[in-house]
């Protein structure tokens, strides 16, 4: 029996050759490039079919070939990219069922700051300048422009977007996968809105019958756990709290802090984070004076209703390090490790949070010599942690630090006994190293799946930022 022969008789056998007409243009391929669709897929359904004439589809062959290639080979052919929207291949995708394949395919390499650049650019269609935005853990990213909100799929491709009652959107959060929380600096409340419908859904108040003061409270920052939300919330006459609200019922179930923004160790927090290994709940507060920046940081435990450690930096000419105060903080929520850099010298440090005391803080210390002499002009600074990296924007520059061993942590450190204190051994480089006046000061930095987004005062879109080694850089475009 010939070897054609013998897989006519076995119609299971891998090496089975396969004939389809998709769209009037002929394929060939092997049983098992077709099953490798998966078994619930549209391909592998058609592979069980004992025929001897071709197949036929009636779809895009063009986009065909490239979904047979990626089942080939697992990758996309870079040309692909070219030739089509990654919104033309998901379609097709769907419909053959093989998404997840072309998801994996098509999604970026892991995100590793040292070799991370821009791709691209997003831009909502009208009133494009983002007030705010929030990115997905699939790399999905949320748009706040005006009193609306783009929604961006995993792909970046645009989905939709939606009109809230508010005015402008300063503040967003991702309570679930399609539901958001919203605040605004111009209205009180925080409001809860289903992206996927586009309805109104509720809102929750700071209120208080028994003190006049409580009222018109905005909201300032939101964080996010299985169960509750935390929101800080800030009343025109500088009252403010941070207030626990249940999920399931958007009822305020405790309220972690009430204090008077008279003085800068009681403003309202700017960021809140709720931290997964331990439950606690991380808010800070930086303002800037003809002084300088003063500010706290506050560990709260939502379970006892109290504040498990603080501490105030004070600005120029008091009792922090050198006079040296921290201009803003950030938290790696993966291995509870809190962050700060410093408003003179931009000098970065780490606490551990499972070992706070009255002094915690460890500075970096900075092992790439061409970076040791950078200048720090002083005038914005934004410090976000993501994938054990911390990410700094100080003007229009982008600096990431990341550990010398990927499989350490952040708590090695060794002696220094000439400066009296722990220093941990990073790696610092440049990301990205522009003037101020040429790209514009960076105003908010967040990741998402395997990128990073930034947003710059006073310019449309939203950069995104992926690590350069991707092999096929997707260009969306906006």
């Amino acid at each position: 029996m010939t070897s054609m022969a013998a897989q006519i008789s076995n119609p299971t056998t891998p090496g089975r050759r396969i004939k389809l007409n998709v769209g009037g243009k002929f394929f060939e391929t092997t049983l098992s490039t077709l099953q490798s669709a998966g078994p619930d897929s549209l391909l592998a359904a058609l592979s069980n079919r004992a025929a001897y004439n071709p197949i036929f589809i009636d779809r895009d062959p063009e986009i065909f070939s490239v979904l047979l290639s990626l089942l080939r080979s697992n990758r996309l052919p870079s040309a692909a990219l070219r030739r089509f929207s990654i919104q033309e291949l998901a379609e097709e995708a769907l419909y053959y069922g093989v998404e997840s394949r072309l998801r994996s395919a098509s999604l970026p390499s892991p995100l590793h700051g040292i070799d991370a650049a821009i791709v691209d650019t997003i831009r909502p269609a009208s009133d494009a300048v983002p007030s705010t935005f929030s990115a997905g853990e699939d790399g999905s990213l949320w748009i706040a422009h005006g009193g609306q909100i783009s929604i961006y799929d995993s792909y970046l491709s645009y989905s939709t977007a939606v009109r809230t009652h508010l005015d402008d959107i300063t503040s967003i959060c991702r309570v679930w996968p399609e539901i958001a929380a919203v605040g605004s600096e111009s209205s009180s409340g925080l409001h809860i809105y289903d992206l996927s419908s586009g309805r109104y859904t509720g809102s929750v108040h700071w209120t208080d019958q028994d003190d006049p003061r409580i009222y018109k409270a905005r909201v300032c920052a939101i964080a996010n756990s299985p169960d509750s939300v935390f929101v800080s919330f800030d009343c025109p006459h500088r009252e403010n709290s941070v207030l626990v609200i249940d999920k399931s019922t958007l009822q305020v179930s405790s309220e972690l802090t009430r204090q008077s923004g008279s003085a800068a160790k009681n403003t309202v927090p700017g960021k809140v984070t709720w931290l997964p290994e331990t439950g606690l709940v991380i808010g800070s507060a930086v303002t800037c004076g003809a002084f300088g920046y003063s500010g706290y940081i506050r560990i709260w435990d939502p379970r006892r209703k109290e504040v498990v450690w603080e501490t105030n930096e004070p600005g120029s000419g008091r009792s922090s390090r050198f006079g040296d105060s921290f201009a803003d903080v950030g938290v790696d929520i993966d291995d509870s490790v809190l962050f700060k850099i410093c408003s003179k010298s931009g000098d970065l440090a780490m606490a551990d949070i499972r070992k706070l005391g009255d002094d915690p803080w460890v500075y970096m210390e900075d092992t790439n010599p061409s970076m040791r002499e950078a200048s720090y002009g002083g005038n914005e600074v934004h410090l976000h942690c993501y994938k054990r990296q911390v990410f700094v924007g100080k003007d229009g520059g982008l600096e990431v630090w990341s550990r010398l061993n990927e499989r350490g942590g952040w708590s090695e450190r060794r002696g220094d006994t000439e400066n009296g204190r722990d220093e941990v051994s990073l790696k610092r480089n440049y990301v990205d190293k522009v003037e101020m006046g040429e790209r514009g000061l960076i105003k908010r930095i967040e990741g998402g799946g395997e990128r990073l987004f930034v947003s710059r005062e006073n310019v449309e879109g939203i950069e995104v930022w992926e690590s350069s080694n991707h092999s096929a850089i997707i260009s969306v475009p906006s």
